[in-house]
């Protein structure tokens, strides 16, 4: 599967991958911005897929229903209500503190519309499972996939967000006016 995932990510769609998920740190959480299309998932998928990372994710639990939801799940997704206030950064910490490998993907952005403001779940799921954070993106300017080493955070949340922020600085999501 990573042979054929490779084959339509670099040769059919012409991405090019800049760095590689870590490979020995075995918990972390993914920021992958900027989310602005329904083809990013698919995109991500396929970079999961080539670089042999089981790299899971959570999505509103409407994904998940019939007749789809067994594809989500088997692509490793996680629904999620989010209509209630249901401690989910504490649930996604017990995830983390049960297993010995476990990787999550978010959208800091939390849904494909324009924000002015991230969402902070990651952060906090981070910090309270003492992993770091690891961000990936997907620039359709360039047709690249950067990925970052692991970044632990620090008691300067502010300190924090704008080293992110460089990170995600002139990426151009699929559709830009979003980002």
């Amino acid at each position: 599967m990573k042979t054929f995932a490779k084959f339509i990510l670099f040769k059919i769609l012409g991405w090019k991958l800049e760095n590689d998920f870590p490979k020995k740190t075995l918990k972390y959480v993914v920021i992958a911005a900027p989310h602005t299309s329904w083809v990013d998932f698919p995109i991500a998928i396929l970079s999961r897929m080539a670089s042999g990372t089981m790299i899971h994710f959570i999505g509103k639990d409407s994904l998940f229903k019939p007749p789809f939801g067994f594809f989500f799940r088997a692509l490793g997704g996680k629904p999620v209500d989010r209509t209630k206030n249901n401690k989910l950064v504490d649930s996604v910490i017990d995830i983390f503190n049960a297993n010995e490998k476990f990787v999550l993907a978010l959208s800091p952005e939390g849904t494909r519309q324009k924000v002015d403001k991230w969402k902070t779940g990651f952060y906090y799921i981070a910090k309270g499972a003492n992993v770091p954070i690891v961000m990936a993106t997907l620039d359709f300017g360039n047709k690249k996939i950067k990925i970052s080493e692991p970044y632990y955070t620090t008691s300067d949340k502010d300190k924090d967000f704008e080293y992110f922020s460089t990170f995600f600085k002139n990426v151009k999501g699929k559709n830009p006016e979003l980002f």
